[in-house]
């Protein structure tokens, strides 16, 4: 242990924070952003209960317990639930992100500590506030790596959401500031998630909330247990940052300047869109051209001004963009989205099926969009969206999206996060009364005296 005399490491710095958070202490926003992110990651994890990729991660946990996997008969250990639910709710990448740098919080601390409260039965006060600390660590780290941990090869959800799962599920346990400074040591060496789906479209990505959810969980279980962890795990020579994005000389301010005072959890943004987040804007903007009356046989073909940061990720190398190989490979190209939107009116979850994607007019349409790099991009600070149109009759027309519809700029209405969480459940053929009765129960989170309650309109299905 550090004598009295040395300086507390950040993990100490956060864990002192955390021991403090309680429901009363949370602001009006931030009580709403939670609630908010709880009904839409409940709704995404069932709108995904049928997919491919949500019955092989239940099919692949062998632990049963007393836990729910939304959508599904069998009850798995807390591990289990939390590692399932996480990969439906983030299997479309329709769930929330953050601007600044792109985590998705949902998707990560609200299965991890729904299947803790679960198998404890906690209460819903207990739960938000567990929620609020993993929701506003996890955005804090993204504002601290910024492009680090992209430009690493490493996916930041995965490894970001790691260390913010441990925290919240050591909330929630009533660890104290050892315990949870253990916790966050051990969730370190837990973290992981590479970024090589973006070759081939494949699932690996959407296994990465799951995952992380679960490990973070893990490590507030052993930390609990006696498991120790290093102090100096975000800013060590062998830390999180130097491992994962070593490209980068970490400014730590973000992280614990104003913690407590100043939430960030009150710019979470939600999804409009079942896409990438740096796609979104892009989507709005050839949604205006739709609504010029512009239509795909119009087009010659469209350029975009984008960010540098967003090329490797969205627009590179561009014959496969203009290509995905899968429905999932689309959701992180810009050329694809623009150009389904444009025929559609739409990019939800029926643009995105495998049928859908290949269709000869979108990818006709996908081959014809490009990209110039816009050196005065404000990317990662703002997401904006650019189309640059030039037309058969020989017309250039253009359209603009200032920022992210959906985020702090622009906020989606509580109303239409119920709207969305709607439209899911239907998606997935959940009964009407079944999930009206669930989203009641989630909306009333706080006034719950014990979670295991969400198990009876949980909607399981086999």
């Amino acid at each position: 242990m550090a004598d009295l005399a040395t300086p507390p490491s950040l993990s100490q710095i956060l864990a002192s924070w955390t021991r403090g958070v309680t429901l009363a202490s949370l602001p009006a926003p931030v009580r709403a952003q939670v609630i908010a992110t709880l009904v839409d990651t409940v709704g995404l994890s069932l709108s995904a209960r049928h997919e491919f990729y949500t019955i092989a991660a239940r099919d692949s946990w062998d632990a049963d317990g007393p836990c729910t996997a939304f959508g599904h008969a069998r009850r798995l250990d807390a591990g289990g639930a939390a590692f399932v639910n996480g990969i439906a709710a983030h299997g479309e990448d329709f769930d929330n992100t953050f601007e600044g740098c792109p985590v998705h919080s949902g998707a990560v601390i609200v299965p991890a500590v729904l299947a803790l409260a679960e198998r404890d039965g906690l209460t819903g006060a207990q739960a938000m506030a567990a929620m609020a600390v993993g929701i506003e660590v996890i955005c804090r780290l993204g504002l601290v790596a910024q492009k680090g941990v992209h430009a690493g090869g490493f996916h930041p959800t995965s490894i970001l959401g790691t260390m913010a799962a441990a925290l919240a599920c050591g909330h929630a346990m009533g660890l104290d500031e050892g315990r949870l400074t253990h916790a966050l040591g051990i969730a370190g060496s837990a973290a992981s998630g590479i970024i090589e789906y973006l070759a081939d479209g494949s699932s690996t990505k959407r296994m990465h909330a799951g995952w992380a959810a679960q490990a973070g969980l893990r490590a507030a279980m052993l930390a609990r247990a006696g498991f120790d962890g290093p102090r100096t795990v975000f800013e060590g020579t062998h830390g999180l940052y130097r491992s994962f994005a070593p490209s980068l000389k970490p400014d730590f301010t973000p992280l614990t300047e104003e913690l407590g005072t100043r939430w960030v959890t009150a710019d979470l943004a939600f999804k409009p869109y079942a896409c990438g987040t740096m796609t979104q804007p892009f989507i709005d903007a050839a949604l205006a051209l739709r609504a010029q009356g512009i239509t795909p046989d119009d087009v010659a073909s469209i350029v975009c001004e984008v960010g540098e940061g967003t090329v490797h990720r969205l627009w590179a190398p561009l014959a496969l963009k203009q290509n995905p190989p899968t429905g999932y490979g689309a959701k992180f190209s810009t050329p694809y989205c623009i150009a389904v939107a444009l025929i559609d009116g739409d990019a939800g979850l029926a643009q995105f099926t495998e049928d859908r994607v290949h269709e000869p007019k979108v990818r006709a349409l996908a081959g014809r969009i490009s990209y110039v790099v816009d050196p005065a991009n404000e990317y990662p600070r703002n997401y904006t969206g650019h189309v640059r149109a030039t037309l058969t009759d020989g017309r250039v027309v253009e359209a603009r999206q200032p920022c992210l519809r959906g985020g702090k700029q622009q906020k989606l209405s509580e109303a239409e996060i119920i709207a969305k969480y709607r439209a899911n459940t239907r998606f997935a053929a959940v009964p009407e009364a079944a999930s009206e009765a669930l989203l009641a129960s989630l909306l009333r989170l706080e006034g719950l005296a014990d979670l295991r309650a969400l198990a009876a309109p949980a909607l399981t299905s086999g």
